[in-house]
């Protein structure tokens, strides 16, 4: 009974632990499976949930209205192995910062790409981060803004399919990832400096 006691009791402190530890970014980039299935891939992340932010309404849907907000991703990410610095170099390389108009083939407001910062700190490193990549495409203007964070709304109820879609419907989503032709974009952006894992 002692031995079950102290199990449960160290169980409890690890996963104390593991909050202290963890740390959310949330980013925009088009597609939400697609922010959702590149995050997932990265060391580091612990959890990428699907969702919407950036706009006032209250308990945004998916087929409902949205109005306002952009698809997002919540990546949870512990940041003794991750710096949010690292997570902004990995987001850059999975997106079209030129494109104003949305992402790849998804057009519209709720597809445009945006960095939603929580604190003056993470303010600091995105615009650093942004200018990294302006000088790196000096004839070309960096339009993904960074934004100041607001509330994040899971996607859920009769649309928790759209959490994980990539991992429960592969075969679609394969077919809709490269019929936006977002890899092949990214590449031509990026070359070597994108890994993807299909």
């Amino acid at each position: 009974m002692k031995a079950k006691r102290i199990f449960i009791l160290c169980t409890l402190l690890l996963a104390i632990a593991a909050q202290t530890f963890a740390a959310t970014a949330i980013v925009a980039g088009g597609c939400f499976w697609c922010m959702e299935s590149d995050f997932e891939k990265l060391g580091g992340v612990t959890d990428v949930i699907s969702g919407f932010t950036g706009g006032t309404l209250e308990n945004p849907t998916y087929n409902g209205n949205h109005t306002g907000h952009y698809e997002a991703v919540e990546i949870t990410y512990d940041p003794q192995k991750l710096s949010y610095k690292q997570l902004l170099d990995y987001y850059w390389v999975h997106i079209d910062p030129f494109d104003a108009g949305g992402q790849f083939c998804d057009r519209g407001h709720s597809y445009k790409a945006a960095i939603f910062v929580a604190n003056d700190e993470e303010k600091k490193i995105a615009e650093e981060s942004k200018l990294e990549v302006q000088a790196m495409f000096p004839d070309q203007e960096i339009v993904t803004p960074i934004l100041a964070a607001a509330t994040f709304w899971p996607i859920q109820g009769d649309e928790s399919y759209h959490q994980d879609y990539y991992k429960n419907n592969p075969v679609r989503y394969k077919y809709y990832r490269w019929g936006c032709r977002r890899d092949q974009r990214v590449e031509e952006i990026w070359g070597d400096k994108v890994k993807h894992e299909m």
